[in-house]
C-alpha cells in the first residue's frame, strides 16, 4: 500500500476548500424581512451560494457552531451593519470570527453601511457606543470579550465597502451582488490535484512578494525552462491573494495570444479585468492602449500577473514600469528569459524537483498513488532519472505509461533513447526557436559536444568559427537553456536531447546527412553507408584538432 506523504496534499493550505461563496451576518430584527431578505434573493438567484442562518438556530450565551463552521467555509461575508448591529453578541461574536477567517483564511470581508454612520461603527459612537455602554466589563473574559468586539468593529470599518443611505435600495443591492459575482467568477485557477513540491516554491513567492506592505510596489520574476512549472506557482500564487485585491488581471500564455491576436487583445483584456466590465474597449492601437492602462493603473492597488512573456514590447506596452502601479500593488512576471527581468525586484529560478518529489509526481500519474508499485519500482527510477525533474516530463511519461504492462514499459524507454516524446519536446523547442540563426548554431554544438566543458574553452573553439560565442552564450543563459556553475556550460537533460533530436530529424534516417555528429553508433553507420558529407569531415577535423 502506498504510503501518505504531505507535499502533494498540504498546497491545500493555499487553496481553502469553500462550501459556500458568501456568509452573510446581519441583525435579524432590523434587516431580516427586508434589506437582506432582497440582498439574499439576489445573491441565490445570481447562482452565488449564500449562507443565511435562520430562527431554527437556538439562541444563548455562546455562537452557534453551525455558525463558526459556515463563516470559516465561505469565500466572502457581508456584513450588513445597521443600527441595532452591536447590540447583538451573536452578532459581535460573528464579526471576530470573521475578521479571524479574514486574516487567516484569505476570507473577503465586505461591509454594508446600512443607514448607520462607517465613523459610528469604527469608534463605536452614536447607537454603537450606547449598545456597548450595556455591556459590563465585571470580568476579565468580559472585559478581553469587548476588546475583541471593538478592534473587530474597527478593523471592518476599515474595509472599503458600500454606504446604504440614499437612493433606491434594489439599486445598491443591484451594485453589490454583480461586484460578488465578478470577483468570485475572474478570480479563481484550476491548478490541478498533484501539485507536488509546490509548497516550498509558492512559499518563496510570497515572502519576497511582502504583500503586507502596502506602501511600495514590487515586481517579481518567475524564471525557468519549459515544462518547470512557473505558470502553476504564479496561479497558486495568484489564487491566495485573488481576494486581497479589489482589481486583478491573469494574463494567461502572452506570447501566444500576442502571435496570434496580437499586443491589442491583450491591453483590452487586462482593462475589461481592471474595470470589471465584459465590453471590448475599442482599442485603436496599442499606443492608446498602453496610455489608458497607465491610466486606469495609477491610483488603483492591483495584483496582475503576466505568463510568459517573451519580448520587450509586451512588457512596454502592458506595464512599462512601475510609475504606472498605485501604491501597494504586486506583479508577477513569468518568463523564459532572464533578459527581460533585469528590472525586477526580485527573480526566482524554478528549479528542478529533487528525487523524491520527482518520484511521487510521475507516480501519482502513473499508478495514481504517491510511490511506484513494488515489480515497476526499477522501471519507474529509469524514468525519473531521464526526466531529471522536470515536472512537465514526469506527467507527460506518467500518463503515458499508465495502466501498461512491463513489457510495454520497456519498449517505450527504449524508443525514448532515440524518439523523444512530441509533448515534452514541443514546449522546450519553443525557446530554441527563439533564437536567431548563430545562436542555434552554438546551442546545438554545445549540446552535442560542449555540455559540461569549461566555458573559456568552448568560447575559444566557437569563436574561432565566427560564432560571436561570448554574446551567444550570454544569450542561452538568459533563455534558461544552459547554465554556468565554476565556469563549466550546463545543460538541462531533457533540453540537449530537445538539441540532438533537433539534428536527427533533419535526415532522421541518414546521418552521413546531419550536420552533427556525437553517437558512436551514428558515426559508424555514417561512415558504413558511405554519406559523411565533407562538411561532417571538417567538423571531424575541428574536434580533433579541439582534443589536441
Amino acid at each position: 500500500m502506498a504510503s501518505t506523504s504531505s507535499t502533494s496534499t498540504s498546497i491545500s493550505t493555499f487553496i481553502p476548500q469553500w462550501k459556500y461563496d458568501v456568509f452573510l451576518s446581519f441583525r435579524g430584527e432590523d434587516t431580516r424581512f427586508n434589506f437582506t431578505d432582497h440582498l439574499y434573493a439576489n445573491l441565490i438567484r445570481r447562482g452565488i451560494a449564500t449562507f443565511r442562518d435562520d430562527d431554527s438556530l437556538k439562541r444563548g450565551e455562546e455562537i452557534a457552531p453551525e455558525l463558526l463552521k459556515a463563516i470559516e467555509e465561505s469565500r466572502f461575508s457581508l456584513i450588513v451593519f445597521s443600527e441595532n448591529y452591536a447590540g447583538s453578541r451573536w452578532c459581535l461574536d460573528e464579526l471576530v470570527k470573521i475578521m479571524k477567517c479574514r486574516k487567516e483564511m484569505n476570507q473577503t470581508v465586505v461591509p454594508i453601511f446600512y443607514h448607520v454612520d462607517p465613523s459610528n461603527v469604527r469608534k463605536q459612537t452614536g447607537r454603537f457606543g450606547e449598545a456597548f455602554s450595556n455591556y459590563k466589563e465585571d470580568t476579565e473574559k468580559m472585559k478581553e470579550k469587548v476588546r475583541s468586539w471593538r478592534s473587530a468593529l474597527t478593523e471592518a470599518a476599515n474595509i472599503s465597502g458600500e454606504h446604504v443611505k440614499d437612493g433606491y435600495e434594489s439599486e445598491h443591492i443591484k451594485k453589490i451582488v454583480n461586484n460578488i459575482f465578478m470577483r468570485l467568477n475572474c478570480r479563481m485557477f484550476d491548478v490541478g490535484a498533484n501539485l507536488v513540491g509546490m509548497d516550498s516554491r509558492v512559499n518563496e513567492i510570497i515572502r519576497r512578494l511582502c504583500v503586507d506592505q502596502l506602501n511600495d510596489v514590487r515586481i517579481i520574476g518567475i524564471c525557468g525552462i519549459g515544462g518547470m512549472g512557473k505558470t502553476t506557482i504564479a496561479k497558486v500564487v495568484y489564487n491566495k491573494f485573488s481576494h486581497e485585491f479589489e482589481y486583478m488581471s491573469f494574463l494567461e500564455n502572452v506570447r501566444e495570444v500576442c502571435n496570434t491576436m496580437g499586443l491589442h487583445h491583450l491591453q483590452n483584456q487586462l482593462l475589461c479585468d481592471l474595470l470589471e466590465v465584459e465590453r471590448n474597449q475599442n482599442i485603436s492601437s496599442v499606443g492608446q492602449g498602453a496610455n489608458m492602462i497607465k491610466n486606469v493603473l495609477q491610483f488603483k492597488r492591483v495584483f496582475i500577473v503576466l505568463d510568459d512573456i517573451d519580448d520587450p514590447d509586451q512588457l512596454e506596452y502592458l506595464l512599462r514600469n512601475r510609475d504606472w502601479l498605485g501604491k501597494g500593488s504586486r506583479v508577477i512576471i513569468t518568463t523564459r528569459s532572464k533578459q527581460l527581468l533585469q528590472e525586477m525586484d526580485d527573480v526566482y529560478d524554478v528549479e528542478e524537483l529533487n528525487f523524491e518529489q520527482a518520484r511521487e509526481l510521475f507516480s501519482l500519474y502513473a499508478f495514481k498513488q504517491n510511490l511506484p508499485k513494488q515489480d515497476f519500482i526499477h522501471l519507474s527510477d529509469r524514468v525519473v532519472y531521464y526526466c531529471h525533474g522536470l515536472p512537465l516530463a514526469l506527467k507527460v511519461l506518467g500518463s503515458l505509461l499508465f495502466n501498461k504492462t512491463i513489457r510495454q514499459w520497456e519498449s517505450e524507454l527504449c524508443k525514448l533513447e532515440r524518439e523523444p516524446e512530441v509533448k515534452i519536446q514541443n514546449v522546450l523547442k519553443i525557446s530554441f526557436d527563439g533564437l536567431d540563426h548563430t545562436q542555434k548554431k552554438i546551442f546545438l554544438d554545445i549540446a552535442c559536444f560542449f555540455k559540461g566543458e569549461d566555458k573559456d574553452f568552448v568560447l575559444r573553439i566557437l569563436d574561432s568559427c565566427d560564432l560571436y560565442a561570448e554574446i551567444g552564450i550570454k544569450v542561452l543563459c538568459d533563455k534558461c537553456l544552459i547554465s554556468l556553475s565554476k565556469n563549466k556550460i550546463l545543460m538541462h537533460d531533457l533540453t540537449q536531447e530537445m538539441g540532438w533530436n533537433i539534428i536527427r530529424s533533419e535526415f532522421p534516417d541518414d546521418p552521413g546527412k546531419w550536420s552533427r555528429l556525437w553517437d558512436p553508433s551514428d558515426v559508424y553507420r555514417a561512415f558504413t553507408m558511405k554519406k559523411v558529407t565533407v562538411k561532417l569531415m571538417n567538423l571531424f577535423k575541428l574536434h580533433k584538432n579541439m582534443l589536441i
